[in-house]
């Protein structure tokens, strides 16, 4: 899945598109060059990962006569589309060529005019798409109006790699709800944390490096209050390169008991700090914190503790598709134990620690000591002294796509 540095876990491209056209009569050279511009479609489409939620990634590209005369991709929420950002380079060059869009065009007014319309004015010949957006307003219409319109349309080429990269917006369309990725750093024998007068960090500059871009990648940032209380973190991307675009900070926090002095809270200018609370928190607690810019939402409650789908869902009608959460060992085994997420990643140091460290994980409950829910499409590197493990949880949501006709 794309892009790695996103916490996303690599598999292998769907080739039915590419079958489908050959037995149209297409040549493998021509073939060749479908697969190889919608490739360079869903690398543009990750250009503007973490800046286009709720909306999708897209990318897209023009040729004619077997050059590329434009690219384009989704910038951010509310701009130009990968489409129309392509024509635009292309210009009259586009009339008679092909257009690769890594999701079907759109077909309705939103923040800006129909994909499909600048693309009839234009005189586009034929687009390749991967699959039909599952957005009701669309799910194949814009596909209907271009063939209505004369353009050739094919469908499903490389469709298993465009919903990967889409994964967060297809769970949102499906569900209401966010993806999840639960990001720890570990010891060798599984601490999350060292014993008082231990160094502060487990895993290497590199490894923390990496978490500033996963954050980078996604719309918010989502951690316990015992996290806030024990190291006052500032969640951001603090990378030399980072842009001025920060995701979100979400502290899970039943009875509000985070300190109106902490980082997060003071620090609500470089990027929105939100605590979610329980119905019945104090509401001094509540005007305090939104005194000092933080937004407070209460949310249901079951025993004692914030619902968690409740927030998710909240987070996700706020636009907030693609959360990372940094939580500690509370949060992470609900998580897991309740199916909440759909993906991990551990950072794993070569430290050994012993029982004097806090355990990464409480009790996760039958489904996972017999196998009924797994770590699955696991894929290891080397990042810096760490190993860096991404996997999906077998039982979570997973991205899947219409190809239509």
């Amino acid at each position: 899945m794309r892009p790695p540095q996103g916490g996303r876990v690599p598999r292998p491209g769907d080739t039915s598109g590419a079958h489908a056209l050959m037995a149209r009569g297409r040549s493998t050279d021509s073939v060749t060059m479908d697969r190889d511009m919608m490739r360079r479609a869903l690398d543009l489409a990750e250009r503007g990962r973490g800046r286009t939620s709720p909306n999708p990634v897209v990318g897209a590209v023009i040729v004619r006569d077997g050059r590329v005369v434009g690219e384009g991709f989704h910038r951010r929420y509310g701009g130009p589309h990968a489409e129309v950002n392509a024509l635009a380079e292309a210009g009259e060059a586009a009339r008679g060529g092909t257009l690769y869009v890594t999701l079907e065009p759109c077909c309705v007014w939103g923040n800006t005019p129909p994909c499909t319309d600048a693309i009839r004015s234009s005189g586009i010949a034929r687009v390749v798409v991967p699959m039909e957006d599952p957005n009701p307003h669309v799910s194949g219409r814009g596909i209907a109006e271009l063939r209505r319109c004369g353009v050739s349309v094919e469908v499903g080429l490389l469709a298993g790699e465009a919903a990967a990269a889409n994964a967060p917006y297809l769970k949102f369309r499906a569900t209401g709800l966010p993806l999840i990725t639960l990001k720890m750093a570990l010891s060798l024998d599984g601490r999350t944390a060292a014993p008082e007068g231990a160094p502060r960090w487990l895993s290497c500059d590199a490894s923390r490096e990496r978490v500033h871009a996963m954050r980078a990648a996604s719309d918010c940032v989502m951690i316990g209050v015992g996290t806030v209380l024990a190291d006052d973190p500032r969640l951001t991307d603090r990378r030399p390169a980072a842009g001025e675009r920060q995701p979100a900070r979400l502290v899970l926090d039943s009875h509000l008991r985070t300190p109106p002095n902490c980082a997060l809270v003071a620090e609500t200018g470089a990027a929105p700090t939100i605590v979610a609370c329980g119905e019945d928190a104090a509401a001094e607690r509540r005007r305090e914190l939104e005194a000092r810019g933080a937004a407070v939402w209460p949310c249901r409650s079951e025993t004692g503790r914030v619902d968690l789908r409740d927030v998710l869902r909240r987070a996700a009608a706020a636009g907030m598709i693609s959360v990372l959460c940094e939580g500690g060992p509370t949060l992470a085994t609900s998580l897991l134990s309740d199916n909440i997420a759909d993906r991990v990643a551990f950072f794993v140091a070569p430290i050994v620690i012993g029982d004097e460290g806090a355990a990464a994980l409480g009790r996760l409950g039958r489904p996972w000591w017999t196998g009924e829910r797994a770590l699955v499409d696991a894929a290891w590197s080397v990042v810096g002294d760490d190993v860096l493990l991404e996997a999906n949880v077998s039982s979570a949501w997973r991205p899947s796509c219409s190809q239509g006709s």
